[in-house]
Protein backbone atom coordinates (compact mmCIF):
# COMPACT_ATOMS: atom_id res chain seq x y z
CA UNK A 1 0.00 0.00 0.00
CA UNK A 2 2.76 2.14 0.92
CA UNK A 3 4.31 2.04 -2.43
CA UNK A 4 1.41 3.87 -3.68
CA UNK A 5 0.91 6.27 -1.25
CA UNK A 6 1.36 9.73 -2.84
CA UNK A 7 -1.96 8.61 -4.72
CA UNK A 8 -3.44 7.05 -2.16
CA UNK A 9 -3.26 9.78 0.38
CA UNK A 10 -4.82 12.36 -2.30
CA UNK A 11 -7.45 9.99 -2.61
CA UNK A 12 -7.71 9.84 1.09
CA UNK A 13 -7.61 14.08 1.35
CA UNK A 14 -10.38 14.23 -1.70
CA UNK A 15 -12.48 11.98 0.72
CA UNK A 16 -12.88 9.18 -1.90
CA UNK A 17 -13.86 5.63 -0.46
CA UNK A 18 -11.60 3.17 -1.81
CA UNK A 19 -10.16 -0.81 -1.36
CA UNK A 20 -6.37 -1.41 -1.89
CA UNK A 21 -5.09 -5.04 -2.79
CA UNK A 22 -1.80 -5.48 -1.19
CA UNK A 23 0.62 -8.60 -2.03
CA UNK A 24 1.82 -9.91 1.39
CA UNK A 25 3.05 -13.15 -0.02
CA UNK A 26 5.21 -14.50 -3.08
CA UNK A 27 6.28 -17.62 -3.58
CA UNK A 28 8.25 -19.06 -6.19
CA UNK A 29 8.60 -16.72 -9.94
CA UNK A 30 6.57 -13.62 -9.79
CA UNK A 31 6.62 -10.30 -11.17
CA UNK A 32 6.42 -8.31 -7.75
CA UNK A 33 7.27 -8.38 -4.50
CA UNK A 34 5.09 -7.91 -1.22
CA UNK A 35 4.10 -4.25 -0.59
CA UNK A 36 3.44 -4.30 -3.86
CA UNK A 37 -0.43 -2.28 -4.40
CA UNK A 38 -3.30 -2.03 -6.81
CA UNK A 39 -6.58 0.25 -5.61
CA UNK A 40 -9.71 0.91 -7.00
CA UNK A 41 -12.00 4.07 -5.48
CA UNK A 42 -15.62 4.33 -5.48
CA UNK A 43 -15.57 5.78 -9.30
CA UNK A 44 -14.07 2.68 -10.86
CA UNK A 45 -10.53 4.51 -11.24
CA UNK A 46 -7.27 2.28 -10.45
CA UNK A 47 -3.68 3.09 -9.85
CA UNK A 48 -0.93 0.84 -9.04
CA UNK A 49 -0.52 -2.72 -9.34
CA UNK A 50 -0.02 -6.09 -7.70
CA UNK A 51 1.53 -8.16 -10.59
CA UNK A 52 2.74 -6.42 -13.40
CA UNK A 53 -0.27 -6.79 -15.81
CA UNK A 54 -0.86 -10.78 -14.65
CA UNK A 55 -4.13 -10.65 -12.42
CA UNK A 56 -4.83 -6.97 -12.52
CA UNK A 57 -8.48 -7.80 -14.26
CA UNK A 58 -8.97 -10.35 -11.17
CA UNK A 59 -7.88 -8.53 -8.45
CA UNK A 60 -9.70 -5.57 -9.70
CA UNK A 61 -12.90 -7.18 -9.34
CA UNK A 62 -11.98 -8.12 -5.65
CA UNK A 63 -11.38 -4.57 -4.75
CA UNK A 64 -14.59 -3.15 -6.26
CA UNK A 65 -16.18 -6.15 -4.19
CA UNK A 66 -14.71 -5.04 -1.39
CA UNK A 67 -15.71 -1.42 -1.93
CA UNK A 68 -19.64 -3.09 -1.98
CA UNK A 69 -19.30 -5.24 1.14
CA UNK A 70 -16.68 -3.58 3.27
CA UNK A 71 -15.23 -7.24 3.60
CA UNK A 72 -11.72 -7.39 3.95
CA UNK A 73 -10.64 -10.45 2.11
CA UNK A 74 -7.13 -12.51 1.63
CA UNK A 75 -6.82 -14.48 -1.63
CA UNK A 76 -4.71 -16.03 -3.33
CA UNK A 77 -3.57 -16.44 -7.28
CA UNK A 78 -1.02 -19.25 -8.41
CA UNK A 79 -0.13 -21.60 -11.72
CA UNK A 80 -1.12 -24.66 -9.60
CA UNK A 81 -4.85 -22.91 -9.33
CA UNK A 82 -7.54 -24.38 -12.12
CA UNK A 83 -8.37 -20.68 -13.44
CA UNK A 84 -4.59 -19.99 -13.43
CA UNK A 85 -4.81 -19.50 -16.92
CA UNK A 86 -7.90 -17.57 -16.89
CA UNK A 87 -6.40 -15.02 -14.30
CA UNK A 88 -2.88 -15.09 -16.00
CA UNK A 89 -0.31 -15.53 -13.66
CA UNK A 90 1.38 -18.55 -15.50
CA UNK A 91 5.10 -17.60 -14.62
CA UNK A 92 4.74 -20.32 -12.39
CA UNK A 93 4.57 -18.78 -8.75
CA UNK A 94 1.66 -17.41 -6.23
CA UNK A 95 1.05 -14.10 -5.27
CA UNK A 96 -1.56 -13.63 -1.61
CA UNK A 97 -2.79 -10.51 -1.57
CA UNK A 98 -5.15 -8.54 1.19
CA UNK A 99 -7.91 -6.51 -0.09
CA UNK A 100 -8.73 -3.80 2.11
CA UNK A 101 -11.72 -1.38 1.96
CA UNK A 102 -10.92 2.13 3.34
CA UNK A 103 -14.13 3.88 3.49
CA UNK A 104 -15.32 6.57 5.84
CA UNK A 105 -16.89 4.33 8.30
CA UNK A 106 -14.18 1.44 7.94
CA UNK A 107 -12.17 0.21 10.89
CA UNK A 108 -8.57 1.47 11.24
CA UNK A 109 -9.39 4.34 8.61
CA UNK A 110 -7.27 6.46 10.68
CA UNK A 111 -4.39 5.02 11.01
CA UNK A 112 -3.86 3.93 7.42
CA UNK A 113 -4.64 7.64 6.11
CA UNK A 114 -1.80 8.55 8.87
CA UNK A 115 0.47 5.84 7.25
CA UNK A 116 -0.26 7.01 3.63
CA UNK A 117 0.24 11.05 4.78
CA UNK A 118 3.67 10.21 5.98
CA UNK A 119 4.62 7.85 3.36
CA UNK A 120 3.80 10.47 0.59
CA UNK A 121 6.24 12.80 2.75
CA UNK A 122 8.75 10.79 2.87
CA UNK A 123 8.97 9.86 6.44
CA UNK A 124 10.12 6.80 7.94
CA UNK A 125 7.20 4.96 9.03
CA UNK A 126 5.69 1.03 9.21
CA UNK A 127 2.31 0.09 8.75
CA UNK A 128 1.26 -2.92 10.38
CA UNK A 129 -1.68 -5.43 9.07
CA UNK A 130 -3.20 -8.61 10.17
CA UNK A 131 -3.55 -11.66 8.09
CA UNK A 132 -3.35 -13.95 9.93
CA UNK A 133 -5.48 -14.90 13.20
CA UNK A 134 -9.18 -14.17 14.41
CA UNK A 135 -11.35 -13.59 11.41
CA UNK A 136 -12.86 -10.47 12.49
CA UNK A 137 -9.36 -9.00 12.94
CA UNK A 138 -7.90 -9.67 9.58
CA UNK A 139 -6.45 -6.17 7.91
CA UNK A 140 -6.79 -4.28 10.88
CA UNK A 141 -4.05 -1.59 11.04
CA UNK A 142 -0.85 -0.63 13.39
CA UNK A 143 1.09 2.47 12.26
CA UNK A 144 4.49 2.46 14.02
CA UNK A 145 6.84 5.51 13.99
CA UNK A 146 10.33 5.30 14.19
CA UNK A 147 10.10 6.88 18.21
CA UNK A 148 8.21 3.91 18.77
CA UNK A 149 4.52 5.94 18.78
CA UNK A 150 2.09 3.80 17.45
CA UNK A 151 -1.57 4.59 15.83
CA UNK A 152 -4.35 2.28 15.99
CA UNK A 153 -4.56 -1.55 17.43
CA UNK A 154 -4.87 -5.08 16.82
CA UNK A 155 -8.32 -5.19 18.46
CA UNK A 156 -6.58 -7.50 21.30
CA UNK A 157 -4.74 -6.59 24.16
CA UNK A 158 -2.30 -4.04 25.31
CA UNK A 159 0.06 -6.61 25.30
CA UNK A 160 -0.44 -7.75 22.11
CA UNK A 161 -0.18 -4.38 20.30
CA UNK A 162 3.36 -3.53 22.06
CA UNK A 163 4.69 -7.05 20.83
CA UNK A 164 2.85 -5.80 17.35
CA UNK A 165 4.89 -2.44 17.99
CA UNK A 166 8.20 -3.89 19.10
CA UNK A 167 8.33 -6.44 15.86
CA UNK A 168 7.90 -3.17 13.76
CA UNK A 169 9.68 -1.42 14.75
CA UNK A 170 12.26 -3.96 14.15
CA UNK A 171 11.45 -4.29 10.73
CA UNK A 172 11.12 -0.49 10.48
CA UNK A 173 14.76 -0.61 11.24
CA UNK A 174 16.08 -2.84 9.14
CA UNK A 175 14.09 -1.12 6.22
CA UNK A 176 12.49 -4.27 5.52
CA UNK A 177 8.66 -5.28 4.67
CA UNK A 178 7.58 -8.81 5.55
CA UNK A 179 5.31 -10.82 7.73
CA UNK A 180 6.20 -11.68 11.66
CA UNK A 181 4.21 -13.61 14.36
CA UNK A 182 3.38 -11.74 17.18
CA UNK A 183 1.28 -12.71 20.89
CA UNK A 184 0.90 -11.43 23.59
CA UNK A 185 4.19 -12.79 24.67
CA UNK A 186 5.97 -10.95 22.31
CA UNK A 187 7.56 -11.72 18.91
CA UNK A 188 8.35 -15.00 17.48
CA UNK A 189 6.80 -16.77 20.21
CA UNK A 190 3.81 -19.42 19.38
CA UNK A 191 1.38 -17.01 17.10
CA UNK A 192 -1.78 -15.43 18.11
CA UNK A 193 -1.28 -13.11 14.76
CA UNK A 194 0.77 -12.94 11.65
CA UNK A 195 1.21 -9.66 10.36
CA UNK A 196 2.31 -7.92 7.23
CA UNK A 197 4.73 -4.92 7.88
CA UNK A 198 5.12 -2.49 5.26
CA UNK A 199 8.25 -0.57 5.78
CA UNK A 200 8.64 3.23 4.10
CA UNK A 201 12.18 4.23 4.52
CA UNK A 202 13.94 7.26 2.72
CA UNK A 203 15.72 6.05 -0.43
CA UNK A 204 19.13 4.09 -0.23
CA UNK A 205 22.09 6.49 -1.06
CA UNK A 206 24.30 6.02 -3.79
CA UNK A 207 27.56 7.91 -3.11
CA UNK A 208 29.81 8.30 -6.65
CA UNK A 209 33.50 9.31 -6.11
CA UNK A 210 35.10 11.27 -8.65
CA UNK A 211 33.72 13.86 -11.22
CA UNK A 212 34.26 11.89 -14.41
CA UNK A 213 31.88 11.35 -17.41
CA UNK A 214 31.52 8.32 -16.20
CA UNK A 215 29.93 9.59 -13.35
CA UNK A 216 27.53 11.96 -14.54
CA UNK A 217 26.28 8.64 -16.69
CA UNK A 218 26.25 6.50 -13.26
CA UNK A 219 24.33 9.00 -11.55
CA UNK A 220 21.83 9.05 -13.92
CA UNK A 221 21.30 5.09 -13.64
CA UNK A 222 21.05 5.67 -9.91
CA UNK A 223 18.57 7.99 -9.83
CA UNK A 224 16.50 5.47 -12.27
CA UNK A 225 17.14 2.91 -9.70
CA UNK A 226 15.73 4.89 -6.62
CA UNK A 227 18.93 5.80 -5.16
CA UNK A 228 19.45 9.36 -3.79
CA UNK A 229 22.71 10.28 -5.38
CA UNK A 230 25.37 12.09 -4.05
CA UNK A 231 28.78 12.83 -6.27
CA UNK A 232 31.87 14.03 -4.22
CA UNK A 233 35.10 15.17 -5.88
CA UNK A 234 37.94 17.40 -4.35
CA UNK A 235 38.13 19.65 -7.32
CA UNK A 236 35.50 22.07 -7.48
CA UNK A 237 36.17 22.91 -11.24
CA UNK A 238 34.32 19.58 -11.76
CA UNK A 239 32.36 19.04 -9.09
CA UNK A 240 29.38 21.58 -10.56
CA UNK A 241 25.62 21.37 -10.67
CA UNK A 242 26.25 22.27 -14.42
CA UNK A 243 27.71 18.51 -15.03
CA UNK A 244 25.64 16.44 -12.67
CA UNK A 245 22.35 18.23 -13.23
CA UNK A 246 20.49 15.23 -11.90
CA UNK A 247 22.64 14.57 -8.30
CA UNK A 248 20.42 15.04 -5.55
CA UNK A 249 23.88 16.55 -3.90
CA UNK A 250 26.79 17.81 -4.87
CA UNK A 251 29.84 17.66 -2.40
CA UNK A 252 33.31 19.08 -2.70
CA UNK A 253 35.76 17.80 -0.07
CA UNK A 254 38.76 15.28 0.18
CA UNK A 255 36.47 12.08 -0.17
CA UNK A 256 37.92 10.09 2.87
CA UNK A 257 37.37 13.46 4.74
CA UNK A 258 33.20 13.82 3.59
CA UNK A 259 33.07 9.71 3.87
CA UNK A 260 33.99 9.77 7.80
CA UNK A 261 31.01 12.78 8.46
CA UNK A 262 28.19 11.65 6.03
CA UNK A 263 25.61 9.30 7.28
CA UNK A 264 25.67 6.08 5.77
CA UNK A 265 24.02 2.44 6.35
CA UNK A 266 23.71 -0.88 5.43
CA UNK A 267 21.71 -0.05 2.42
CA UNK A 268 24.09 2.32 1.15
CA UNK A 269 26.60 2.01 -2.02
CA UNK A 270 29.82 3.67 -2.76
CA UNK A 271 31.89 3.77 -6.13
CA UNK A 272 34.91 4.94 -6.39
CA UNK A 273 35.45 6.36 -9.82
CA UNK A 274 38.41 8.32 -9.06
CA UNK A 275 40.95 5.63 -9.85
CA UNK A 276 44.05 8.57 -8.25
CA UNK A 277 45.72 6.78 -5.01
CA UNK A 278 46.29 9.65 -3.62
CA UNK A 279 42.45 9.83 -3.62
CA UNK A 280 41.36 6.14 -3.20
CA UNK A 281 43.27 4.30 -0.87
CA UNK A 282 41.96 6.91 1.72
CA UNK A 283 39.23 6.72 0.95
CA UNK A 284 38.67 3.03 0.44
CA UNK A 285 40.55 2.23 3.81
CA UNK A 286 37.94 4.08 5.98
CA UNK A 287 35.09 2.69 3.28
CA UNK A 288 35.74 -1.14 3.32
CA UNK A 289 35.64 -0.65 7.49
CA UNK A 290 32.03 0.44 7.12
CA UNK A 291 28.86 -1.43 7.18
CA UNK A 292 27.62 -0.54 3.58
CA UNK A 293 25.89 -2.73 0.93
CA UNK A 294 28.33 -2.50 -1.16
CA UNK A 295 32.00 -0.56 -2.28
CA UNK A 296 33.52 -0.52 -5.78
CA UNK A 297 36.32 0.86 -7.40
CA UNK A 298 37.11 1.60 -10.81
CA UNK A 299 40.08 0.98 -12.66
CA UNK A 300 42.56 -1.15 -14.99
CA UNK A 301 44.02 -4.21 -13.76
CA UNK A 302 47.09 -2.57 -13.15
CA UNK A 303 45.54 -0.31 -11.21
CA UNK A 304 43.83 -2.66 -9.20
CA UNK A 305 46.71 -4.62 -8.46
CA UNK A 306 48.57 -1.21 -7.60
CA UNK A 307 45.79 -0.21 -5.09
CA UNK A 308 45.41 -3.14 -3.25
CA UNK A 309 48.76 -3.31 -2.51
CA UNK A 310 48.49 -0.28 -1.37
CA UNK A 311 45.90 -0.75 0.71
CA UNK A 312 47.41 -3.84 2.49
CA UNK A 313 50.52 -1.38 2.87
CA UNK A 314 47.89 0.92 4.67
CA UNK A 315 46.49 -2.26 7.07
CA UNK A 316 43.62 -2.92 5.53
CA UNK A 317 42.92 -7.02 6.44
CA UNK A 318 42.24 -9.49 3.51
CA UNK A 319 38.63 -9.91 4.88
CA UNK A 320 38.07 -6.19 4.21
CA UNK A 321 39.74 -6.40 1.08
CA UNK A 322 37.44 -9.39 -0.09
CA UNK A 323 34.17 -6.63 0.28
CA UNK A 324 35.88 -4.30 -2.77
CA UNK A 325 34.35 -4.75 -6.03
CA UNK A 326 37.27 -4.04 -8.18
CA UNK A 327 37.65 -3.28 -11.27
CA UNK A 328 33.78 -2.05 -10.55
CA UNK A 329 31.64 -3.33 -13.05
CA UNK A 330 30.14 -6.68 -14.93
CA UNK A 331 31.90 -7.63 -18.04
CA UNK A 332 29.62 -6.49 -20.76
CA UNK A 333 32.22 -5.32 -23.37
CA UNK A 334 31.47 -2.04 -21.94
CA UNK A 335 33.07 0.88 -23.77
CA UNK A 336 30.96 4.39 -23.39
CA UNK A 337 30.15 6.05 -20.15
CA UNK A 338 26.78 4.96 -20.14
CA UNK A 339 27.02 1.52 -20.79
CA UNK A 340 29.75 1.50 -18.29
CA UNK A 341 27.10 2.67 -15.80
CA UNK A 342 24.81 -0.18 -16.80
CA UNK A 343 28.05 -2.60 -15.92
CA UNK A 344 28.49 -0.84 -12.98
CA UNK A 345 24.60 -0.54 -11.80
CA UNK A 346 24.36 -4.84 -12.64
CA UNK A 347 27.04 -6.05 -10.40
CA UNK A 348 24.94 -3.52 -7.46
CA UNK A 349 21.71 -5.43 -8.47
CA UNK A 350 23.85 -8.67 -8.53
CA UNK A 351 25.32 -8.38 -5.08
CA UNK A 352 22.23 -7.06 -3.45
CA UNK A 353 20.06 -10.21 -5.11
CA UNK A 354 22.67 -12.59 -5.68
CA UNK A 355 22.59 -13.06 -9.14
CA UNK A 356 25.13 -14.34 -10.88
CA UNK A 357 25.07 -12.08 -13.88
CA UNK A 358 25.08 -14.85 -16.21
CA UNK A 359 22.40 -14.82 -19.16
CA UNK A 360 18.95 -16.16 -17.88
CA UNK A 361 18.81 -18.20 -21.13
CA UNK A 362 21.93 -20.63 -20.22
CA UNK A 363 21.18 -20.82 -16.30
CA UNK A 364 18.54 -23.17 -14.33
CA UNK A 365 18.05 -20.49 -11.93
CA UNK A 366 14.93 -19.22 -10.35
CA UNK A 367 14.46 -15.84 -11.86
CA UNK A 368 13.15 -14.07 -8.77
CA UNK A 369 15.47 -14.74 -5.54
CA UNK A 370 17.44 -13.48 -3.17
CA UNK A 371 20.87 -13.72 -1.20
CA UNK A 372 19.01 -13.66 2.07
CA UNK A 373 15.19 -15.04 1.45
CA UNK A 374 12.98 -12.92 4.03
CA UNK A 375 9.92 -13.50 1.94
CA UNK A 376 6.99 -14.82 3.76
CA UNK A 377 6.34 -18.44 4.79
CA UNK A 378 3.78 -20.69 2.88
CA UNK A 379 0.05 -18.88 2.84
CA UNK A 380 -2.23 -19.24 5.45
CA UNK A 381 -5.60 -20.23 4.42
CA UNK A 382 -7.62 -21.00 7.40
CA UNK A 383 -10.08 -18.12 7.20
CA UNK A 384 -10.63 -15.25 4.29
CA UNK A 385 -13.03 -12.60 6.19
CA UNK A 386 -16.39 -13.46 4.49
Amino acid sequence: MLDIAAELHRWVAQGRDFAVATVVHVGGSAPRDPGAALAVDSRGEAVGSVSGGCVEAAVYDLCTQALRDGTVRLERFGYSDEDAFAVGLTCGGTIEVLVTPVSAEAPGRAAIAAALSAAAQGAAVALARVVRGPAELLGRPLLVHPDGAYEGGLGGSPELDRAAVNASHALLDAGRTGTVDVSERGAHCAADLTLFVESNVPPPRMIVFGAIDFAAALVRTGSLLGYRVTVCDARPVFATRERFPEADEIVVDWPHRYLERTETDARTVLCVLTHDAKFDVPLLVAALRLPVAFVGAMGSRRTHEDRNRRLREAGVSAAELARLHSPIGLDLGARTPEETAVSIAAEIIAARRGGTGSPLSGSPRPIHHDVDDRRTPPPHRSFAGR
